[in-house]
């Protein structure tokens, strides 16, 4: 079984700069963090291969600085890592960032099972996933909260969808989007720390894309443009409420129905 895990650093504070001509954030401006999300998907993944063998590979796009989430994830268990990482990846939207990882999946050889998270929480589209689906066309199914079986040909999950559960049966290769609360991501592992700290990071650049039309890629080649992005202002204010905890009580539902938010 040869599964690839798509994950991404997502910033770790507001305090990110903007492009003022192109209105996108400048990734190595702040603090990042690996997406949230995505560790379900790496879980899930590496509990996958517990069950049937084969390998991990965790698959990225972004700066050369993506490889301390790749090094993190391989302390918690994943076998290969891989960063698309190219001036002409920046800017991307969904569409194109979609096709720069489908086109990263086929340079590494394919996979049997392709793992996302379920949306990331700096774009929030959750459309990313099913977008690389497409692109490869394969099967995919979105908001997976249990995976109930999994075998040499298909993988039976089981899908939340707002007022109805679905279960199905999906052959290979495919790509499920996993949702939290799916399982309990593992703690990173000191001793895989050591045994993989010399194990290398793979660098895919676009000339090392099959398709090789630049106007598939990064801001060419997205069809949805920002219009404006900023940082939210801080602001701090603090009101101290007097009186015993009736009063204080009182006051409080006085403020929040003032504000309208009660």
């Amino acid at each position: 079984m040869k599964i690839v895990v798509c994950m991404k650093q997502v910033p770790a504070t507001s305090k990110v700069d903007i492009d003022p001509e192109t209105g996108a954030m400048k990734r190595m401006s702040g603090e990042t963090r690996t997406n949230p999300y995505d560790l379900f998907a790496l879980e899930t993944a590496l509990a996958i291969r517990e069950k049937t063998g084969g390998t991990v590979t965790v698959l990225t796009m972004g700066p050369s600085q993506a490889e301390e989430m790749i090094r993190d994830a391989y302390t918690m268990g994943a076998d290969e890592g891989v960063i698309l990482s190219d001036r002409k990846f920046a800017g991307a939207d969904v569409l194109a960032t979609s096709y720069a990882l489908a086109q990263g999946i086929q340079v590494i050889g394919g996979a049997d099972l392709i793992i996302c998270g379920r949306q990331t929480t700096d774009g929030d589209t959750a459309q990313v996933g099913p977008a690389i689906a497409e692109h490869l066309t394969i099967p995919h199914a979105a908001w997976v909260a249990e995976i109930m079986d999994v075998n040499e040909k298909s993988i039976q999950i089981r899908q939340d969808l707002v007022s109805v559960s679905q279960v199905s049966e999906i052959p290979y290769p495919c790509l499920l989007t996993i949702d939290k609360d799916t399982c309990v991501p593992r703690l990173p592992s000191y001793l895989l720390k050591k045994a993989t700290a010399d194990r290398p990071v793979r660098i895919l650049s676009f000339e090392d894309m099959p398709d090789q039309d630049l106007s598939r890629y990064g801001l060419i080649g997205s069809p949805t443009s920002v219009e404006k992005m900023f940082a939210p202002e801080e602001s701090e204010k603090q009101v101290y409420l007097e009186g015993t905890a009736k009063e204080k009580a009182d006051k409080l539902v006085a403020i929040l129905t003032g504000k309208k938010i009660i």
